[in-house]
């Protein structure tokens, strides 16, 4: 079901993204579906799920029109984007970052150039936008950062190649996952653990409790069908009784992001299944 490439050029997320799952994929494999023609992905991110499956047909989706722009353009103008990063490497410094970061406009190959060049070099690799959608994450210490990994950049060009990539809402994925050749992972914002948790989103569009419901329902329509479903989440009573009627998995993960070192540390999470 997979695509074989040397293992130099398998790719890999080529940007940090909050939430990435690439630290979990070794507890995920035992979960995934033996077997599926299309896999679906409508909270895209950093991909990590799509680079470890490279499934022969996908559909990956996101509501961030920069995180889709970019994709798009890592699948379709490679080294035009490897030129323009080439430039933001070579002139890398303080006042240099923070110009760019002031930029808000300029062309597909400008924009996606631009967000991973300031993911490259902000403080922790964390996307974060305002409510204006202004990217406003500080400067990171980083003596030598790597600006741009031609290399993996043009392996995950190809493994992109067959995927259709969009910006549309997660229930979009009702129009084509109908059956149990497709497979559907979503990875939404997750649910807030406790009061003292409720940041949902590093960008402007927050996820409340009621898109959890949401997104559950999508869940339950998918299953019916037959489609093969996995869903990551928060692992709290709200989750656990949203999805009682499904299975569900306990992950252990490691908290890397919070301003806190203290309350960095392992904690866990649900992987549910509709399978």
């Amino acid at each position: 079901m997979q695509t074989q490439l040397p293992p130099r050029l398998h790719p890999r997320p080529f940007l940090k993204w909050a939430g990435g799952k690439g630290q979990l994929i070794q507890q995920y494999i035992a979960h995934f579906p033996a077997q599926f023609s299309t896999y679906y992905e409508p909270f895209l991110g950093g991909g990590a799920v799509f680079f470890h499956l490279l499934p022969p047909r996908s559909r990956l989706m996101d509501i961030n029109p920069e995180l889709v722009n970019v994709y798009c353009c890592v699948r379709d103008q490679v080294e035009a984007l490897i030129d323009c990063l080439k430039v933001h490497r070579d002139r890398h410094c303080a006042d240099y970052y923070y110009q760019i970061r002031a930029q808000a406009d300029g062309s597909p190959i400008e924009r996606a150039a631009r967000l991973i060049y300031l993911n490259k070099t902000c403080f922790n690799g964390l996307y974060r936008e305002n409510s204006k959608g202004q990217f406003n994450v500080p400067i990171g210490r980083y003596a030598n950062p790597t600006i741009c990994d031609s290399e993996l950049l043009y392996a995950t060009s190809l493994a992109l190649r067959s995927s259709r990539i969009q910006l549309s809402p997660f229930e979009s994925v009702l129009d084509d996952a109908h059956s149990s050749q497709d497979f559907v992972y979503l990875d939404p914002p997750y649910h807030p653990i406790s009061a003292t948790s409720k940041f949902t989103a590093y960008n402007r569009y927050a996820f409340t409790q009621d898109d959890q419901i949401r997104l559950h329902d999508v869940f339950v329509k998918l299953a019916r069908r037959g489609v093969n479903v996995m869903l990551s989440n928060s692992d709290c009573l709200f989750i656990r009784d949203l999805y009682q009627d499904f299975t569900i998995h306990t992950i252990v993960a490691s908290r890397a992001i919070n301003s806190n070192a203290e309350k960095r540390g392992k904690i866990t999470e649900v992987l549910v299944t509709s399978y």
